[in-house]
């Protein structure tokens, strides 16, 4: 339908926008461009090598909330499964504007709609196997979405828009307890290629749905549910060599993945390695002394190492990405005296936005933020709703909040930041420092960010019983349109018993209304317009505190080859595009 029309709008207006994470290593065939350009991989595949062989490492701070493609809610995971884990549609391999595409992949073709948004159908290509030799079928897909979006009991991490969309969502019960043969009924396969979804309403951009790594199929017979990762089945170019929970993973080649069958993988590497808990420091040292191929969490060097890499012999080696993402603060309007809208205006205007910036490491980390929509993606508008001089706070509006809260003389709270995250606890430190100046006092507690979602600032009711009222978030569009930014963040049908990125707890039948709304209305200009007017909306009520617009410092190493920083996950490496290693 319009599908095609919408990415192209997007490209156009996005110069730099989202991303994910990659590099090989000792390539040849270079493109003449080589490692040493600054932000050479912004617009373009540096060191660009057709070798096949060698192995890609990468070392993450923490654990991934899961590897398992049905339950994972990270943008790096989302891009890192689509090493072993085949969707229907997928962001395309390429440099710049050009990586903002959507392309076929486990299906023939982009999405069919019916005229009226509500009904899309997908063929799967011929031929696609999983690692056992097993014939894929869309049964295996239409399985993986149950068991992504209907079984919290077991797989809590991932968005939930299928959830809110497929007719009869809201009374499903899931593959774990609904026993019946048929599954959800608006999910049907006639046979084995086809698979249509029906809707209960119109959802103009479900071809960017369809990248998600809950397409990707799983074989009912081999699921386990919670240790399913521990066993994926493989349908991309690689498969589990080994896996171990909280240390790291080792791919190889799958030798059931056929070249012929997916256009969208070149797969040169022979292994892929990734280590976990790596202090983010020594990550950074990894990436200098070339020990490493990239950093997996492609959030950019730390604070500590920016000053060794923005001047000398590093410098032409960094790519200063927008992300697509916006660091916030999130009030939680089911914590005193978060509750209380005037308490929440005390934070909007007595937060000097511009300490905080500096204290994560200044410009090379972002600009000050005074929307939730960040400027890279579809719908933006420009506004500032606390606007202050120099972005550095306004004490006696702050103040007179606090007054007409009933807390004059302030009032105590408690902040999240995630510990092996420098940057976010430098944050956390300094909107510590600029509220103190108003009266309100911050206890910072640090969580790993592997399951800051799933165990304490994505569960309601641990956010309760400790009175975490403050709450450090970072996000970027599950697909660059302001639907798929704002959607599983201020949606009141996105919070869950656990795993949930709406930490606000927001849940405004207005907002709600706008936001379905938008999504059904098949006018891309209308469509595009209802987006900014939903961010300010968020803004009235004051819940969302928005800090940086975030860049990424990025690193190459030397050796790293197929370099590109790809538009749809968060500005980050392109792992898709990665090289062999030496």
């Amino acid at each position: 339908m319009k599908t095609r029309r919408v990415t192209a709008g997007v490209a156009s207006v996005l110069a730099l926008s989202l991303g994910a994470a990659a590099c090989g290593g000792g390539g040849d065939d270079n493109d003449g461009g080589g490692n040493g350009k600054k932000d050479a991989a912004l617009n373009s595949i540096v060191n660009a090598s057709s070798k096949k062989g060698g192995t890609v490492t990468y070392e993450h701070s923490d654990v991934p909330d899961s590897l398992d493609p049905g339950n994972t809610y990270y943008g790096w995971v989302q891009n890192f499964s689509r090493l072993y884990g085949r969707t229907l549609t997928s962001f395309k391999p390429a440099a710049g504007k050009e990586g903002l595409q959507i392309v076929p992949d486990l299906a023939e073709g982009l999405g069919k709609s019916s005229p009226d948004a509500k009904t899309w159908t997908y063929k799967l290509r011929a031929g696609v196997k999983f690692q056992d030799g097993t014939p894929v079928t869309s049964k295996d897909v239409k399985y993986a979405i149950e068991r992504s979006n209907f079984a919290p009991e077991a797989l809590s991490n991932g968005p939930t828009y299928f959830k809110s969309y497929l007719e009869g969502g809201d009374k499903y019960k899931g593959p774990y307890k609904d026993k019946s043969a048929e599954g959800i009924k608006s999910i049907e396969t006639p046979d084995d290629r086809t698979i249509i979804f029906k809707l209960k309403q119109p959802f103009a951009d479900f071809d960017y749905l369809a990248t998600f790594s809950q397409t990707a199929p799983v074989p009912q017979s081999k699921d386990t549910g919670a240790k399913y990762v521990q066993a994926i089945q493989s349908t991309g170019p690689y498969q589990f060599q080994s896996y171990e929970e909280g240390r790291g993973a080792t791919l190889v080649r799958n030798p059931q993945w056929d070249a012929k069958t997916d256009p969208v993988r070149k797969a040169l590497p022979d292994k892929i390695s990734i280590k976990f808990k790596v202090n983010p420091v020594t990550v950074d040292n990894n990436l200098l002394s070339d020990k490493i191929t990239a950093d997996a969490a492609g959030t950019g060097v730390q604070p500590q190492t920016q000053p060794k890499v923005l001047r000398g012999k590093y410098v032409n080696q960094t790519d200063s990405s927008y992300a697509g993402a916006t660091q916030y603060i999130a009030l939680n309007l089911k914590v005193a005296p978060f509750d209380n809208i005037h308490c929440r205006k005390a934070v909007q205007w007595g937060l000097d936005k511009q300490s905080v910036l500096d204290a994560m490491g200044g410009s090379p980390k972002g600009d000050v933020a005074t929307t939730l929509l960040p400027p890279s993606v579809n719908g933006y508008t420009k506004f500032d709703s606390y606007a202050t001089e120099g972005h550095k706070g306004d004490v006696a509006k702050a103040k007179a909040e606090l007054k007409a809260c009933g807390k004059p003389n302030g009032f105590s709270t408690i902040m999240t930041a995630r510990s092996d995250r420098p940057a976010e606890v430098a944050q956390a430190t300094a909107v510590q420092a600029s509220l103190k100046k108003i009266g309100i006092n911050i206890e910072i507690k640090q969580f790993p960010a592997g399951k800051y979602f799933s165990n304490f600032a994505g569960v309601p009711s641990y956010v309760h019983k400790n009175k975490l009222g403050m709450l450090s978030m970072a996000w970027g569009a599950d697909w660059p349109t302001g639907y798929g930014f704002l959607d599983q963040i201020i949606n009141g049908a996105a919070i869950k018993p656990s795993g949930g990125n709406n930490l606000m707890e927001l849940d405004d039948p207005k907002i709600n209304k706008a936001l379905t709304d938008a999504i059904a209305n098949t006018d891309d200009a209308a469509r595009t317009k209802a987006w900014g007017e939903i961010d300010k909306m968020v803004q009235d009520n004051a819940s969302v505190v928005p800090v940086i617009y975030r860049k990424n410092l990025l690193l190459r190493p030397t050796s790293a080859t197929n370099v590109t920083v790809t538009q749809a996950y968060l500005g980050m490496y392109d792992y898709l595009l990665m090289g062999s290693s030496k």
